[in-house]
C-alpha cells in the first residue's frame, strides 16, 4: 500500500507506519489514482429526512473530508453534489480535491443497465465524473424501476446475471472516463476470485467495500485484499447506524464496548476515534456516518494520534464475527455474499 509521495509505507502497526498528519491522507489504488483514507458516508436511515444529508455534506467539507461515499439507492446524491459544486464554485475545494464514490444497484446489474446506472447517477450529482464506481452487492435481483421487486408472497423477486459481463460494462465506464476507478461491494473472497480470475481482465478492483469494525474485523479478508493490491474500504466502522429493518435492533452498540472506552481514556480520544484510527493502522479505508455535526468534525482528529501495537493487538481480541448489517432478504440467492467464512 503506497502513500501519496512516500515509498511503500505498510500501514499494519505504528512501528512501521509513517505519521499520518494530513486530514487529506491518500493511499494509491491499482490503478494509479489515490483515495482519501477517511471518507463520509452519505446513506440515511429511513426515519431521516434525506435532505439532512446536505448540512451534514457542508460540514464534513468544511471539517476537512474530501471522500464522499454514496449511491444510486441511497436517494441523496442530488444533495450530495449541490454541495459539493456549491463548496467547488466558491473556491473552497476544487473538482480534482474531491473524491466521490457511487455504486450501480442490485436490480441495474445486467450489462445493458450498467452504464446507464452510472450516467443517471451523474446527473444527480451533476458532475462530469465520478472517482469510484462500485458493484453494490454480488446479488442481482429482476430488473425494473422497483429497486426492491418483490412477488406476491412479499418475497424478493432474484435474477441471474454473469458477474463477468457486469465486470465487462464496468470496464467500460472506466474506458469511457465516466468513473475514474472501478471496484466491487460486499463480495466475498469466492466472488472476488471469480473477477480476478476473468478471461481477458483488463482492470481488476481497486477496493472491496465490506463492513468491518472491531467486532468484525474481516482479518483473512484483508489478507487477501492485500495479497491482490486491493484496498479493502470498510463501512460500519463505528458499528453502523441502527437502520431499521437492516440491523438486529438487540446487536450490542459497538462503542459501548468497555475495552473501546478504556482505550478512549487512555489516549484522550472518543471511543469512535479510536475505532477509526484502529482501521486505519491496520490499512483500511475508513468510511464513517453520523448525525451529530460535533461528531464530523470530531472525527477528522484520528489523524492526531497513533495506537501502540499492544493495544492494537487488543483491540484484534475483540472479534466475534458480529455482522451488523446481514441483508437476510439476500440470503436465498446463489451469489449470497455472506455464507461463507470469509
Amino acid at each position: 500500500m503506497t502513500y501519496e509521495g512516500e515509498h511503500q509505507a505498510e500501514t499494519t502497526y505504528p512501528e512501521e507506519q509513517q505519521k499520518m498528519n494530513s486530514k487529506c491522507q491518500r493511499v494509491e489504488l491499482n490503478d494509479g489514482h489515490f483515495i482519501p483514507v477517511l471518507g463520509f458516508g452519505t446513506a440515511l436511515s429511513s426515519e431521516v429526512p434525506r435532505s439532512k444529508i446536505k448540512e451534514l455534506t457542508k460540514i464534513a467539507i468544511d471539517a476537512g473530508f474530501r471522500h464522499f461515499d454514496s449511491a444510486s439507492v441511497y436517494k441523496t446524491e442530488g444533495y450530495v453534489g449541490e454541495v459539493i459544486r456549491s463548496k467547488i464554485a466558491d473556491g473552497t475545494v476544487r473538482r480534482e480535491d474531491v473524491f466521490y464514490t457511487t455504486k450501480v444497484w442490485c436490480n441495474c446489474l445486467r450489462p445493458e443497465l450498467v452504464r446507464s446506472s452510472l450516467e443517471q447517477s451523474l446527473k444527480k450529482v451533476q458532475l462530469d465524473y465520478v472517482d469510484l464506481y462500485l458493484i453494490h452487492y454480488p446479488v442481482a435481483l429482476k430488473p425494473g424501476e422497483d429497486e426492491y421487486p418483490v412477488d406476491e408472497h412479499g418475497k424478493l423477486i432474484f435474477d441471474t446475471v454473469d458477474l463477468h459481463v457486469t465486470w465487462e460494462v464496468m470496464e467500460r465506464c472506466k474506458e469511457a472516463g465516466l468513473t475514474k476507478s472501478i471496484g466491487v461491494s460486499n463480495f466475498n473472497r469466492r466472488q472476488l476470485e471469480t473477477i480476478l480470475n476473468k478471461p481477458g481482465l483488463k482492470y481488476k478492483p481497486v477496493c472491496n467495500q465490506v463492513e468491518c469494525h472491531p467486532y468484525l474485523n474481516q482479518m483473512k479478508l484483508l489478507d487477501f485484499c492485500k495479497s491482490n493490491d486491493i484496498v479493502l474500504v470498510a463501512y460500519g466502522v463505528l458499528g453502523t447506524q441502527r437502520y431499521t429493518g437492516w440491523v438486529d435492533q438487540n446487536s450490542p452498540v459497538l462503542l459501548d464496548e468497555p475495552v473501546l472506552c478504556s482505550m478512549a481514556k487512555k489516549y484522550n480520544q472518543t471511543p469512535a476515534l479510536i475505532a477509526l484510527r484502529y482501521q486505519l493502522q491496520r490499512g483500511i479505508v475508513a468510511l464513517n456516518s453520523t448525525l451529530n455535526e460535533k461528531r464530523v468534525k470530531e472525527n477528522t482528529k484520528v489523524f492526531e494520534f497513533q495506537l501502540s501495537s499492544e493495544d492494537m493487538k487488543v483491540l484484534d481480541g475483540l472479534n466475534r464475527n458480529l455482522r451488523y448489517v446481514k441483508t437476510p432478504m439476500f440470503a436465498g440467492h446463489p451469489n449470497y455474499p455472506f455464507s461463507d467464512e470469509y
